[in-house]
């Protein structure tokens, strides 16, 4: 009957108590399927990630709302693209947080992110480049859009981080097979 190969850690000196089993201790690590939350996701390189898309973005909307606009199709636009890219970051992030893919296996959750953050990424650096090319040195709108060009740049290396895993898991599930 085998269950595997497992790590087992002993803190059993000759005059103290056992450590914890292997069961509780692994789920104490790594949080257990009953948590409502995933907390190693805040900690997580993915996670932080979101973090400061949401942030770069939401300073970019506050910068072009509080500044006189020279164009106002350019911003709109502008405001538009980073608040729906905003909001649908937040919901992958609350998706993750939540472990909600666990439970809505229907959804090709990988798939769904990344065709998100290709297209809201594409949608991001035009409005950018618009954002840019309208500001007329003013201050606001100069900062605006800097944020949008490096909100750009976190979906592009969410892009490529997503990228990269999907094709390193396909890669070694293809050998073991």
């Amino acid at each position: 009957m085998s269950h595997g190969a497992r790590v087992i850690r002993t803190g059993v000196s000759s005059a103290g108590p056992a450590a914890p089993t292997t069961a509780a201790s692994s789920t104490a690590s790594a949080g257990s399927d009953g948590e409502l939350v995933d907390g190693a996701y805040f900690r997580s390189c993915a996670g932080m990630l979101k973090v400061a898309q949401m942030i770069s973005l939401l300073v970019g909307f506050i910068s072009v709302n509080n500044s006189q606009w020279t164009n106002y199709s350019a911003y709109s636009y502008f405001q538009i693209v980073t608040m729906c890219d905003l909001v649908m970051v937040l919901f992958f992030y609350i998706i993750h947080i939540f472990r909600v893919y666990r439970m809505l296996t229907c959804v090709s959750w990988p798939l769904a992110e990344f065709l998100h953050y290709l297209i809201g990424t594409i949608l991001l650096l035009i409005a950018s480049i618009v954002a840019a090319s309208k500001s007329y040195n003013v201050t606001g709108l100069v900062a605006g859009a800097t944020f949008g060009f490096l909100a750009t740049i976190l979906c592009v290396l969410s892009i490529w981080s997503s990228y990269k895993v999907s094709c390193i898991t396909q890669s070694t599930s293809k050998y073991h097979a």
